[in-house]
């Protein structure tokens, strides 16, 4: 717990006593972490916080956030994104400063990208690709994921060097047939390889043969429209890809992690695997959470804007997505943001919902609609959403303690809510480098008002007041799942 000091608080807004001195206080807020709630002032300096207490003093120049009134959360970390991603014949329409600048004025202060390797190339050299992407760009801190599209022995060889790049963590593809499927005798190599050195295999879950043959289905009945996406992409393929990778996972003796699950059905896989006491874990995104495949139907050619892969599913299946959230289940939510432009992008689809991009943009929305219709409509706790969109990430994926948390010794990554502040999503006032809104006119109560990034103010009432190029590179350890073994 936090110690008691008396000291007298200072007021006003922000106040910069001297902006430069690498000293800040943070005064009066409401802190929650995943764990505690509490009143308390926090010190911030050189980037860490150092001091958290009833009443802070700090000796010498000082800038002071007064925080009376709002809610503090650890930032934001969204461990599943798309930046600058070619894919479907295009390249995805935001990059790692356009990206990032968009988490950062909605409150995610780390992302983890995915490193995506062409088959017959060296992942090694895939990873120095994405290094450069993100270089000189991101404005708030990032990590990489391994896609591997393939298993042979070059791969094997090169898994302890990318662990070594504090990459500790890869996913196969159960869908993309063709393209970055990989088989069950693969998948079993990639499960047995990432237990060896310490890091955890997440997969996409989506049965890529059943995909194969319902598109080629459609095709030939001329169902081509993008109505039709969601029929190629049934729940059922989702639960499939799922119970099979669990088992997999579990002749391997190894950890999974389903990445973007959308479904009951899915859902009901997990829960079953983590009953019988195997260890796999779980994210949704909020699209699966607050949309539906009613999208699909009735709007023509604009339903691409939300092909995506899963698609969205009923609307009856939200609440047990949610009450997964609730129950642990599903330890996080991401965003699999992968934005693509609806002119000039999406309409390579007009004539096959085939050729549509899929993905939608979501990362600058993510902590806003979680706050609005998780917080404050009472589908999870303070202390929840901190776990959810923060904690239980930063944890799972190696970024803990000095990311998803508010302790002493953490980066001084931050997010002040106003519980009180109204808005609304649009397109007009969107920081992502796309055309549109997936989440369109969706009212807000609560946003983001100030984040940090490592002490740095990095967006002010959604504007953004950071630096390209910024964020750093971080290096993950070995993944700490097993505590929720």
């Amino acid at each position: 717990m936090p110690s008691k000091k008396a000291a007298p608080r200072t007021s006003g807004a922000v106040v910069a006593e001297k902006p430069c001195s690498g000293q800040m206080v943070i005064r009066g807020g409401s802190v929650f972490t995943a764990a505690d709630s509490f009143k308390a002032d926090l010190l911030i300096r050189k980037g860490k916080i150092v001091e958290i207490s009833e009443c802070v003093s700090a000796a010498g120049p000082v800038e002071v956030i007064d925080a009376r009134g709002l809610e503090v959360y650890p930032g934001g970390v969204d461990v599943h994104t798309h930046f600058d991603l070619p894919f479907m014949g295009t390249v995805s329409a935001d990059d790692f400063e356009s990206g990032t600048t968009a988490a950062a004025c909605g409150g995610t202060t780390t992302i983890i990208d995915f490193v995506i390797p062409s088959k017959g190339r060296s992942v090694l050299e895939a990873l120095e690709t994405w290094k450069a992407k993100a270089a000189g760009k991101a404005v708030v801190d990032y990590g990489f994921h391994m896609a591997l599209v393939e298993f042979n022995d070059q791969v094997a060889a090169e898994i302890p060097k990318v662990v070594a790049e504090g990459i500790t963590s890869f996913k196969c593809f159960l869908a993309y047939k063709g393209a970055f499927m990989v088989d069950d005798l693969q998948f079993l190599g990639v499960l047995n390889a990432a237990k060896k050195h310490g890091a955890l295999v997440s997969i996409h879950a989506e049965n890529g043969d059943i995909l194969a043959y319902l598109m080629k289905q459609l095709t030939d009945e001329g169902k081509t429209a993008a109505q039709y996406h969601p029929i190629a992409h049934p729940a059922a393929a989702e639960a499939e890809a799922t119970h099979r990778g669990i088992e997999l996972a579990r002749m391997a003796g190894a950890p999974l992690y389903i990445v973007h699950l959308s479904c009951n059905e899915a859902l009901e896989e997990v829960k079953a695997a983590r009953c019988r006491g195997q260890l796999v874990l779980a994210e949704t995104c909020p699209q699966y959470l607050l949309l539906d495949d009613s999208l699909y139907r009735g709007n023509g050619f604009e339903a691409a804007k939300w092909v995506m892969s899963p698609p969205l599913r009923e609307k009856a299946g939200q609440e047990k997505l949610w009450q997964g959230l609730r129950d642990g289940f599903i330890q996080g939510v991401a965003t699999d943001h992968c934005s693509f432009n609806f002119s000039g992008q999406k309409d390579m689809g007009k004539d096959t919902f085939l050729k549509i991009p899929n993905g939608i943009p979501a990362v600058g929305d993510r902590m806003n609609l979680l706050y609005t219709y998780g917080v404050a409509k009472g589908k999870l706790s303070r202390n929840q959403f901190a776990a959810v969109v923060a904690t239980n990430p930063a944890r799972i994926f190696g970024l803990s303690p000095a990311k998803g948390t508010i302790a002493v010794g953490s980066d001084a990554d931050l997010v002040l809510f106003d519980p009180k502040k109204k808005g609304r999503i649009s397109k007009a006032t969107s920081r992502h480098r796309v055309d549109y809104s997936a989440f369109e006119g969706f009212e807000l109560s609560g946003m983001a008002a100030l984040v940090l990034s490592r002490g740095r103010v990095v967006s002010k009432d959604g504007a953004f007041t950071g630096t390209k190029g910024a964020g750093r590179f971080i290096k993950r350890s070995a993944s700490d799942a097993r505590q929720w073994s």
